[in-house]
């Protein structure tokens, strides 16, 4: 049974920084490409970022560059996503995701995320 589950999401402030994670199960992790994609409320799904098999490939949707980094443990079947600068707009239900961009084909239940003074 494929399974995702997200954790580190929380109420942080503007400028802020949080860790979410994803661990994974039920499939061998270390041959997919993997993504972040985010839902702000009364919006569409948003793709955040995608990480290749070992991690040495990564990209990033242009409103998250350079504030973010996505980084995988294979051994421990764990996507992170390192969200430091926070802003208000970043407020959304974090999702990890299997698959390239928003070509996956499963996903977890997500974590929110709340960026807020």
């Amino acid at each position: 049974q494929v399974q995702l589950v997200e954790s580190g999401g929380g109420l942080v402030q503007p400028g802020g920084s949080l860790r979410l994670s994803c661990v994974v199960s039920g499939f061998t992790f270390s041959n997919y490409y993997m993504s972040l994609v985010r839902q702000a409320p009364g919006k569409g799904p948003e793709w955040v970022s995608t990480i290749g098999t070992r991690g040495g490939f990564t990209t990033y949707a242009d409103s998250v560059k350079g504030r973010f980094t996505v980084s995988r443990d294979n051994a421990k079947n764990t996507l992170y996503l390192q969200m430091n600068s926070l802003k208000p707009e970043d407020t959304a239900l974090y999702y990890c995701a299997r698959g390239w961009h928003n070509n996956y084909d499963r996903r977890g239940q997500g974590t929110q995320v709340t960026v807020s003074s």
